[in-house]
């Protein structure tokens, strides 16, 4: 039979388990189907009966009902029976024009500085609406290795800063071991909002955020990028093969002016996951090393 402190580990567990999932903040005590709700038509509302109009005392005239305009003046607007909306243009933007609408925004933008508060103010991506905070970057804009990843988890939409979990804490130690830190690179990700559960980007949601990211690393002008992860290296490079495939491959990236060079690497999370791959990460960055000090 179970003890009393075996049960209550188990349901720390449980606990833990939802917290890692998403599920990090309880709304009611019991489960709604948002869904079905969604289906269920809104109920109509009966119209308030008019009051008959009054009669005078001392007259059999009676009183023109006030809530009927005058001759000749303009009917009052129709109200409309839509609901507001409660995720902007998300709610209706098709992904090919919620994808142009970011490149033209993207364009405008001629600091990081800008391109955030042009992120902060896009409306068409549906992450933006049930992420905390925009995730937009952190590190050295002006260093020379940039690090990409794939999309922010809870402790980085707590934050507001990319990599700032257990993930996090694992790339701090990856980048010390070449003599890197915060200070000398440039840390991103793909998607700037964490998706709900840390679930995956769709595609479309990736197709939406790729011209921030892009105009984002025209921006920063790194001599080299990192991509952790598959998403990140599938999304820059247009390779369809596994991370465990392209890891520690070189690629070629054209900026505006002149073309760079892309490792693709392990994301940390993974490595969190699988230590053993640890090994291939160490041999990605001494050649990330060898880059830096020009000798490969």
């Amino acid at each position: 039979m179970p003890s009393p402190s075996d049960a209550q580990a188990d349901l720390i567990a449980y606990l833990d388990f939802h917290v890692e999932a998403g599920a990090d903040a309880a709304l009611d005590e019991h489960p709604h189907d948002r869904f079905s709700e969604a289906d269920t038509p809104a109920p109509t509302l009966r119209a308030p009966r008019r009051a008959p109009p009054r009669i005078a005392e001392s007259s059999a005239t009676p009183v023109a009902n006030t809530l009927v305009p005058p001759p000749g003046s303009a009917p009052p607007p129709a109200s409309s029976s839509a609901a507001p909306r409660t995720f902007g243009r998300a709610a209706s933007a098709q992904p090919d024009e919620a994808a142009s609408d970011a490149r033209a925004r993207a364009r405008q933008a001629k600091s990081l500085d800008e391109l955030e508060r042009i992120l902060a103010d896009f409306d068409a991506c549906p992450l933006r609406f049930t992420a905390k905070n925009l995730v937009f970057a952190d590190g050295n804009p002006e260093a020379r290795v940039m690090f990409l990843g794939e999309a922010p988890g809870a402790d980085e939409d707590r934050i507001g800063k990319p990599f700032m979990g257990r993930s996090g804490q694992l790339l701090d130690k990856m980048m010390k071991a070449i003599g890197l830190d915060r200070t000398s690179a440039y840390i991103g990700n793909i998607v700037p909002w964490r998706p709900p559960g840390n679930r995956n980007p769709t595609p479309q949601e990736v197709a939406v955020c790729r011209p921030f990211v892009e105009r984002q690393i025209e921006l920063v002008d790194p001599d080299i990028i990192v991509c952790l992860g598959a998403p990140a290296t599938q999304t820059l490079t247009g390779s369809k093969d596994g991370i465990l495939r392209t890891r520690g491959r070189l690629f070629p990236y054209k900026l505006p002016n002149r073309e760079v060079k892309l490792l693709a690497t392990l994301h940390p999370a993974f490595l969190l996951r699988q230590p053993v791959q640890k090994r291939l990460a160490w041999r990605d960055f001494r050649a990330l090393r060898a880059l830096i000090d020009g000798k490969a």
